[in-house]
């Protein structure tokens, strides 16, 4: 039996073993380190509300409203990870559709001004769920997206046309469209639009698309980016503050939000001011508990603090790789890529900006800014490549080139292939 047809035969025949735990290790201790984040500097951020807007925020509103989140990802983890894979693959049109669909209520609704919508700074990203809070139909749409473009592709390659232009890349790039319409120029949320772009951007690496249609892609992606900026002042305004590099100051209202994040990372020296001593996080720096919570974690953990973080993130996302460069399924293997590309893009976007590296572009840091949508869904894409981590192999050459899983040295010493378990 030839090698191809023994992977064929073994892909459909694995089965299940021990998941992963490094990938629910790292993303819990992240979140911990999230939840410190809250209880040091939640008090001082409702002490600011409740200055600039007469609002009566208590000191542990944001730490309890963090714990919650917590919650509701880890059981999102939990959950996504005991569904049979096989679910997801059969219902990922579905999802994708919804999330398009819950994208475009979203945009009716705030254009007609309906209370169930939720706007803030010109941008209606949210619907409002009352008691419940709120809820941002964008990560929906990213989870929707992961799967179907995972399917999409896996199929496309099946059939050997993973570089026709009118089967799969004209396909593709409507999809793209249909996101970046929804996305970024309705919501105007041009880092949720980069993050779907690097999960598509990641899966189409490693399709096996051609180097030349994949550098055609790069331009197109390019050229479509350059537009979007185009034609929003405020990002054309970004893009000259991040060029003007350090003649910005904060007396410039233009730079003022780089400036203060550069200035809390410098503040914290090696090893940080403390928990509760932030000074930034008293009103200085915008958006000191989402998409600036690196620069207080700089000025309250200092470099060390950083280092750690970035430890986690880089642990994290080599598992992820790990895991997929072992899955035999090109399916399976398209998805965990996505949620690498997902969760990659969302660190490297984050910490970029925060250090000046890369333009402002408003985006969390993963399981550790403040908002439970954005936990919830990035824990749910987690826990569903640690399901799919329970069906990796490792492939020797001996034996008749016999295949072993790559967990069975762990003392679970039984074959792995004698019969086939549902994903």
């Amino acid at each position: 039996m030839s090698r191809q047809a023994i992977v064929s035969v073994q892909t459909k025949s694995v089965r299940r073993h021990r998941p992963d735990y490094k990938i629910a290790l790292y993303m819990a201790l992240l979140m911990m380190l999230g939840l410190v984040v809250m209880y040091a500097i939640g008090p001082q951020r409702a002490q600011v509300l409740n200055t600039a807007y007469g609002a009566s925020y208590d000191g542990t509103f944001f730490f309890i409203k963090q714990a919650i989140s917590l919650a509701l990802a880890v059981a999102a983890f939990v959950l996504i990870s005991r569904i049979p894979v096989h679910w997801w693959k059969l219902n990922a049109k579905r999802l994708f559709i919804i999330g398009i669909g819950a994208s475009a209520l979203l945009a009716f609704g705030g254009w007609l001004g309906l209370g169930f919508v939720q706007c803030s700074l010109g941008a209606c990203r949210w619907f409002d769920l009352g008691p419940l809070g709120s809820l941002q139909p964008a990560e929906f749409l990213k989870f929707g997206l992961l799967l179907f473009v995972a399917g999409f592709l896996a199929l496309r390659a099946k059939q050997g046309v993973v570089n026709d232009l009118y089967k799969t890349l004209i396909p593709l790039g409507l999809v793209l469209g249909i996101v970046a319409l929804f996305v970024i120029l309705i919501q105007k949320d041009m880092g949720t639009g980069l993050v779907m772009l690097g999960i598509i951007a990641s899966m189409v690496l490693v399709s096996g698309i051609s180097t030349r249609v994949g550098l055609a892609l790069t331009g197109a992606a390019v050229l479509l980016g350059v537009a979007l900026v185009i034609v929003a002042p405020h990002r054309v305004e970004r893009i000259t503050t991040f060029l003007q590099g350090d003649s910005a100051t904060v007396q410039d209202a233009s730079s003022y939000h780089i400036a203060h994040a550069l200035i809390a990372i410098g503040s914290g020296g090696f090893s940080g001011v403390g928990i509760g001593n932030s000074v930034q996080a008293t009103g200085y720096l915008p958006e000191a508990i989402n998409d600036s919570v690196f620069a207080i974690m700089g000025e309250t953990f200092g470099f060390v603090g950083l280092v750690v973080v970035l430890i986690l993130f880089g642990a994290l996302l080599l598992g992820l790789l790990r895991v997929a460069d072992h899955l035999p399924n090109l399916h399976e293997k398209l998805i965990v890529v996505g949620v690498f590309g997902w969760l990659a893009t969302h660190v490297i976007l984050n910490v970029a900006a925060m250090t000046g590296v890369f333009p402002l572009t408003g985006i969390t840091l993963p399981l550790l800014s403040f908002g439970g949508t954005s936990m919830v869904f990035i824990a749910g894409a987690l826990g569903l490549a640690f399901r799919l981590s329970s069906y990796t192999i490792h492939t020797t050459m001996n034996e008749g080139e016999r295949y072993e899983d790559s967990r069975s040295r762990r003392g679970l010493g039984r074959s792995r292939y004698t019969s086939r378990s549902r994903m």
